[in-house]
């Protein structure tokens, strides 16, 4: 977009090799034709659903970037497969995609393979609509290859388990500082055996954490508290800078103390008496549901709920 133009995509975008180094920035992506009401037929493809697919969908590259997209309202977010190597994910914020059918929900916010280079999926916010969809949905049969991810300062909530894993066995998955709310985390399905993961200093509440047939596990500082289990005595808030925009951070509380309000440090994001608004991540494009001055290194924020999500922007005015 120029300066902050919003840049609207009623479709979807393709990346295919022999590109490289592209970048994808700052887009919406969305569908506008109706989802149905009604359940359709089952299955991932069914012949009355003829809405489009939309999307951000990845079949090959190299190097690419795609940064601080927001993709809703289409039958699957992000598709990333293996031909794409060494991508970034980053910033996207991903809700509101899938379908009903008489099985299950489907579409995902992110469905993604790996094989060669490393996949990184970083700072984006995660939310479905539909049982049976993932957020993360890193996955294939004993064909497909799950290898080399990492998954790291990603906020997901709501519904749609955190998936890495499949029939295949994988290798070098990397789970770091990523915090979820009502949503639980699988690493490893149903391959044989898995060679080797890092799960580290992530956070989740109401959900579970599956590590599963791993030949070699670091499972280190990570907070689990299942639904309806013992919560932790201190409320926690998460601020998430966005590196490639010095004006926007993403902003994660767990208020467990239940209160109306809670106070974040902002370490340097925000100077002292510097403005911010804060945004719902499903309506970033709406008036802001907050204002506010940063004063003495922190600012306060309303929490209606045990967990709260926010994009938190810089402002002038």
């Amino acid at each position: 977009p120029y300066r902050n133009g919003r840049v609207r995509i009623d479709g979807g975008l393709e990346m295919h090799s022999p590109s490289a180094h592209v970048w994808v920035w700052n887009l919406e992506i969305f569908v506008s034709e109706p989802t149905p009401t009604e359940p359709v037929e089952p299955g991932s493809h069914p012949e009355s659903f003829t809405r489009p697919w939309g999307g951000m969908n990845m079949f090959g590259g190299r190097n690419c970037k795609y940064i601080n997209l927001v993709i809703h309202d289409t039958r699957q977010g992000i598709s990333c497969w293996s031909g794409e190597i060494d991508p970034e994910i980053y910033g996207c914020i991903i809700y509101g995609n899938g379908w009903p059918a008489t099985d299950r929900g489907h579409g995902h916010c992110i469905y993604t393979q790996n094989k060669d280079g490393v996949k990184t999926i970083s700072n984006c916010i995660l939310t479905c609509k539909y049982d049976g969809t993932y957020t993360m949905h890193a996955y294939g049969s004993s064909r497909a290859y799950v290898d080399n991810f990492l998954a790291t300062e990603n906020i997901v909530y709501g519904r749609g388990p955190f998936l890495i894993g499949g029939g295949r066995p994988s290798n070098n998955i990397r789970i770091l500082r990523n915090y979820l709310h009502g949503v639980s985390m699988r690493i490893g399905y149903n391959a044989p055996f898995n060679e080797n993961c890092e799960i580290r200093d992530n956070l989740i509440v109401d959900g579970s954490l599956q590590i599963n047939k791993y030949k070699s596990v670091i499972n280190e500082n990570n907070l689990i508290s299942k639904k309806d289990g013992v919560r932790p005595l201190h409320t926690r808030a998460i601020l998430l800078p966005n590196k490639y925009d010095p004006n926007r951070a993403h902003l994660a509380i767990y208020n467990f103390a239940g209160t109306a309000q809670v106070s974040v440090s902002t370490g340097d994001f925000l100077k002292p008496m510097e403005k911010f608004s804060l945004y719902g991540p499903t309506d970033l494009y709406g008036s802001p549901v907050f204002t506010g001055k940063c004063a003495e290194g922190k600012i306060t924020v309303p929490t209606p709920g045990e967990f709260t999500v926010y994009v938190v922007k810089k402002t002038t005015k």
